[in-house]
């Protein structure tokens, strides 16, 4: 993984030095609130409903033990003894006092590790696949462009007060596990007829209040042009993109009320110039970056038979591990989702010990998805046994990835100023209802995901079942959408009707996921293929019971 030079060392170092002089004025009174605002968003530091929140950047998910070892050091020291993973693979702190960010942040670069751009009208944090550099099905490995990405974006000078937040993703394999078609940018690693490296390009994806799949704007762009590419993009929406509305300033508005193909010639246009007046990467920088992600060196012990397995092992080894690309590895996703917890919150005592994990098992290595579950990407098959055994001792055995009590879950009206509804007491009553391990199994891959207002962070418009928490006169109020999907064959879900309070949800839930058992053709039709096999009505009508009476009257 990528370690800092001494150029970001120093860059950091300064920025939390500016930034505790920013930090003193407010305290002191010489900077009011307003004033503060614009200085401590670009330090990662929201002001929420109890209290400050620090998001801490995990670049494309990607971290070592001692990186978590010192985010479970900073939970004990200055906050509640836990953290938030989110869905833009950062963690999120909920309870530090003002007086103590500059001190977290020092004790964030002691370990190489910051919250520049985690807020504010900037490039934000470049999420990539968090399987990356281990998947079966890998092209590419697309860290290293994510790290280019991310060294060529922080503190851009043109880019820093864009027209909106602008949000960009890449993956290096054709199953698409970061939800690229929902961000800004997202950058698929593909290859052409010849063989050669590039990305497929897609822009205006979104969600939030105007929910949109993004389009693609170039098919194959080689990998030497890429950053030219990405400032043709950024220039063209800088000056284009809306400012006199920031709910229609984001690039999906600009693509749907320029028309893709104006706004592609604009860019071409733009990356022409963009060829001629900018310098090429330094070949040196790049290689540099590609030799932080050059793979570990692989372990070659045999893989021992394991005759007997208890059936929370085997639970695990069904639903938690994935395929490496190396037969004797496998990828291990830590769920942070027992049954009626919160989703993504970790204790500072579990962060150390996926730390441990992560030293002596997975080559120092971890990654945080941004589904909110933690990744330890390279195992040997050798060591399931004893990580399972001690994920169990720390609760983190959880054997429902993908399941229906895989939820993500935005805080939601816990804790952020934005949220219309709460998400976490959703979240925890529907993994309760469907706490039955096998009943799980018997569903099968079913994504819900659930936001707290329309802000979408827990990317319910691409949940398999979403859930949309709204103020109705003062009431909480529920909206489904049925059909999303975060995938390569993405989609926004289909809002069912009108929607459910709060005390209605979960069993509204309970019968989609009845209706679907009844429906579906075998136990092997997942609950997406099913939707798309039959459409909504079957839905709708458990949903609705009363107004398909009406209707039939």
């Amino acid at each position: 993984m990528y370690s800092y030079s001494n150029f970001d060392a120093a860059f950091v170092r300064d920025r939390v030095k500016e930034f505790r002089g920013q930090v003193e004025r407010r305290l002191d009174g010489s900077l009011t609130e307003d004033e503060f605002k614009p200085l401590r968003l670009m330090n990662g530091l929201y002001l929420q409903l109890h209290a400050y929140m620090l998001r801490v950047a995990i670049p494309y998910g990607t971290l070592n033990g001692a990186q978590m070892r010192q985010l479970a050091h900073i939970a004990d020291k200055w906050d509640k003894g836990y953290g938030h993973l989110t869905t833009r693979q950062n963690i999120q702190f909920n309870w530090p006092k003002l007086k103590d960010v500059p001190d977290i942040l020092d004790a964030l670069a002691d370990v190489s590790m910051h919250a520049i751009q985690t807020s504010g009208n900037c490039i934000r944090n470049v999420t990539a696949d968090h399987f990356a550099g281990a998947a079966a099905d890998e092209i590419e490995d697309p860290r290293p462009t994510a790290e280019l990405i991310r060294q060529w974006s922080t503190d851009h000078p043109e880019f820093a007060y864009l027209p909106r937040k602008f949000k960009v993703a890449v993956t290096g394999a054709p199953n698409d596990r970061a939800v690229t078609k929902a961000h800004d940018i997202g950058l698929r690693m593909v290859r052409n007829k010849a063989g050669e490296p590039g990305y497929e390009v897609v822009i205006g994806g979104g969600l939030g209040r105007t929910p949109m799949i993004g389009k693609v704007v170039r098919d194959f762009l080689p990998r030497a042009d890429l950053l030219a590419y990405l400032e043709a993009i950024l220039q063209v929406y800088n000056l284009s993109g809306r400012r006199d509305n920031k709910y229609k300033a984001r690039i999906k508005i600009l693509v749907h009320e320029t028309g893709l193909e104006e706004l592609k010639a604009r860019i071409e246009e733009t990356f022409a110039r963009n060829q001629t007046l900018l310098e090429p990467v330094d070949a040196g920088v790049v290689a540099r970056i590609n030799a932080s992600f050059a793979p570990p060196e692989w372990d070659r012990r045999a893989v021992p038979d394991i005759p007997h397995l208890d059936a929370g092992f085997r639970s695990f080894l069904d639903t938690n591990i994935a395929a490496h690309k190396q037969s004797d590895y496998a990828i291990v996703t830590v769920s942070t989702k027992p049954i009626g917890g919160t989703p993504g919150d970790v204790t500072s005592e579990q962060m150390r010990v996926l730390a441990d994990l992560a030293e002596r098992y997975s080559h120092d290595e971890l990654r945080i998805s941004h589904e909110q579950n933690v990744i330890l990407p390279h195992v040997h098959r050798a060591d399931l046994a004893v990580i399972y055994g001690r994920l169990r001792e720390a609760g983190l055995h959880t054997a429902n990835i993908g399941l229906v009590s895989d939820i993500i879950a935005c805080p939601g009206m816990d804790y952020c100023a934005l949220a219309t509804a709460r998400s976490i007491p959703v979240a925890q009553k529907i993994s309760e209802a469907f706490s039955d391990l096998q009943a799980q199994h018997d569903i099968g891959d079913l994504k819900i995901k659930i936001s707290g207002c329309i802000n979408a962070c827990g990317h319910h418009h691409v949940g398999h079942i979403g859930i949309l928490g709204l103020d109705r006169a003062g009431v909480e109020n529920y909206q489904i959408t049925l059909g999303g999907d975060g995938t390569e064959t993405a989609a926004i879900g289909e809002r069912t009707g009108p929607g459910f309070a709060y005390d209605e949800i979960v069993p509204a839930i309970e019968r989609i996921v009845n209706a679907y058992l009844d429906i579906r053709e075998s136990a092997e039709e997942a609950f997406l293929d099913t939707y798309r096999r039959v459409g909504a009505e079957p839905f709708k009508a458990v949903l609705y019971p009363e107004s398909n009476k009406a209707n039939a009257a």
